[in-house]
């Protein structure tokens, strides 16, 4: 009988565990097959958390000693710590960088990504892989370890800058040449428009201009109507563009020279640029926002401990002042690391106090 009761609970325990399995399979993932990989992530997490469970429910229920039983759970852990320790080239890997993404949070679905020569939108982020679907409609699966060895280039869902560059003669003020580069961008609609000159070549000036493009889906678009619109501005105004390179043979005077217009040359210098920094307060605007939070932040502690400080050689209404001062400080620090967090930056959800406000704040 009691041979009998040694086999029979294994078993029991065995069927109860294939049925929870069964019925938790189902409940996840079986009565709802439409979901996509990003649904399904978080499912599989718990389903694989419910398997391992089952497993040591059914070595506890072996009819064995309590040595032998510490022994087999420690084989079974062993064996786990080594899948995750050489996972690197086993599917395992696979899963450990597809946790490790949903941590860092280094993309979203839908946005644009760049790895390596990959370039599309991201449309499933599953356990194993992730999903980008390319400007010609095609879907390519890649490998969550790929996408934590090689740099990816995410475009920010606030907006990103896009670009074209072009040649243009030395016969073309530098001056003219930017305000209709400035006005091409701006029949694209994109924000805040800038021009810079990346060099002088033998026979033509290479300039780049940038415009922010806050509709980030329109990317692809948004890039060939910059190019149509820079063909047309610049041809209505009789500019030759000399990209990639021409070399052009023409007869002149032996005294003359390629030069721009003084007329031409005389307007454009009686213009004031309104921002010489355009361009990088644009393109490192993230960069900048958590270069002031963190020195805010810094300052904002600092602050704190001084007032702490202070707290041991106060009187009763004093101390009750200083704790007041403290938490006003302590929720400032906490709103700055909320908006941290934030994809769109410090600056678009949480002002940074400056110093004159942190000192009108302790006072």
């Amino acid at each position: 009988m009691e041979q009998l009761t040694d086999i029979a609970i294994p078993v029991i325990t065995l069927a109860c565990v294939v049925l929870v399995l069964w019925a938790m399979h189902w409940l996840l993932l079986g009565r709802k097959r439409e979901l996509g990989n990003e649904a399904r992530f978080p499912r599989q997490i718990i389903l694989l958390g419910f398997s391992i469970a089952g497993l040591l429910a059914m070595v506890f229920s072996l009819p064995i000693e309590a040595s032998s039983r510490n022994q087999l759970i420690g084989l079974i852990g062993l064996l786990i710590s080594g899948l995750i320790a050489f996972s690197s080239t086993t599917v395992v890997s696979n899963l450990m960088a597809g946790i490790l993404l949903r941590i860092t949070k280094p993309f979203r679905t839908g946005d644009f990504i760049r790895v390596g020569e990959h370039f599309g939108r991201v449309s499933e982020r599953g356990l194993f892989d992730t999903e980008i679907q390319t400007e010609s409609r095609e879907l390519i699966s890649l490998p969550n370890t790929l996408l934590i060895t090689q740099a990816v280039n995410t475009v920010r869902s606030s907006g990103t800058i896009i670009s074209a560059t072009l040649s243009l003669g030395y016969d073309v003020h530098h001056g003219e040449a930017e305000a209709l580069l400035k006005q091409a961008a701006e029949k694209c609609e994109l924000e805040d428009p800038f021009v810079h000159i990346l060099e002088l070549g033998n026979f033509s000036v290479t300039y780049r201009v940038s415009g922010v493009l806050t509709e980030v889906k329109r990317l692809i678009t948004a890039r060939s109507h910059l190019y149509q619109k820079i063909l047309d501005t610049l041809h209505e105004q009789q500019i030759e563009i000399m990209s990639p390179s021409i070399m052009n043979q023409r007869r002149i005077a032996d005294d003359a020279k390629v030069l721009p217009e003084k007329t031409s040359q005389a307007r454009h210098k009686a213009e004031k640029p309104k921002d010489d920094n355009i361009a990088e307060n644009i393109a490192f605007d993230k960069a900048e926002a958590a270069e002031a939070a963190e020195k805010t932040r810094q300052e904002i502690s600092d602050e704190i401990k001084a007032l702490e400080a202070r707290l041991g050689d106060a009187d009763k209404d004093q101390k009750s002042d200083l704790k007041a001062q403290i938490d006003q400080l302590k929720q400032k620090l906490k709103s700055i690391d909320e908006a941290a967090k934030t994809d769109q930056g410090i600056t678009e959800k949480t002002p940074v106090p400056d110093a004159d406000t942190e000192a009108s704040a302790s006072s």
